[in-house]
């Protein structure tokens, strides 16, 4: 489970590596938490291979917390829906998930763009913050779903999930967590697979679904700090 991760802070890094511009206006988060707004980058709708003038990849800003489109819009159900822990989408039987599978199977996939993600160790007894980027110092490019729901008189609400895997064989990964948790790791995409991830039809979808090989990943502890900012 990843519920903590670093946006790109550097805003020539969504064209150098992901051949996107950041949103306008910029997102206002870069420590990214469930629920926050963030940035996600999905292939456009309206995208016409022969058409030049638009283009095959697009930055948008969404809560970071998937809300499907079929949500009722009582408010009981969608006071339900935004407290749900929906940032995370488990890969196994995700095409019959109510939340996910619907934005599975029509191919609203999309790359979340992180500079890193954060994960607890807890082999020491107590939860170690721990730091994890790609060993080649570029961002790495998450797999994930796009969503958007329409409540009457209001904004569409643009929303995104970050898709996991087991990593209980991930010679990494395996590490985090609590002990008497599952292990699982995000899905980390190769940069050369992007295009491919983003236009995939749902029933080829899962050819892209691989651990991202544990030596391309480093692992860095952050130290703590008391509550007065000094480091412990």
């Amino acid at each position: 489970m990843c519920s903590h991760f670093e946006a790109l802070r550097a805003y020539e890094d969504y064209k150098k590596y992901f051949d996107v511009l950041q949103p306008t206006p910029p997102q206002g988060k870069l420590d990214m938490w469930p629920r926050y707004t963030g940035t996600f980058i999905r292939k456009p709708p309206e995208t016409d291979p022969h058409d030049e003038a638009v283009p095959s990849r697009e930055a948008l800003l969404g809560r970071w917390g998937l809300i499907p489109w079929r949500l009722k819009s009582d408010p009981d159900s969608v006071k339900k829906a935004m407290a749900r822990s929906t940032f995370n989408a488990r890969i196994e039987g995700i095409e019959k998930n109510f939340t996910f599978g619907p934005a599975w199977k029509r191919g609203q996939k999309c790359i979340v763009p992180a500079d890193a993600f954060f994960e607890p160790d807890w082999r020491t007894g107590k939860a170690v913050t721990t730091r994890f980027t790609s060993a080649d110092g570029k961002p790495v490019g998450i797999a994930g779903l796009w969503d958007v729901w329409t409540e009457p008189g209001k904004p569409p609400l643009l929303s995104f999930t970050m898709l996991t895997m087991n990593a209980t064989e991930h010679a990494l990964l395996k590490n985090y967590h609590r002990p008497e948790d599952e292990k699982r790791i995000v899905v980390i995409l190769p940069e050369s697979q992007y295009d491919g991830w983003l236009n995939a039809p749902a029933d080829q979808s899962m050819d892209f679904i691989q651990q991202y090989p544990a030596e391309k990943l480093v692992a860095t502890p952050v130290a703590a700090k008391s509550k007065e900012g000094q480091l412990l």
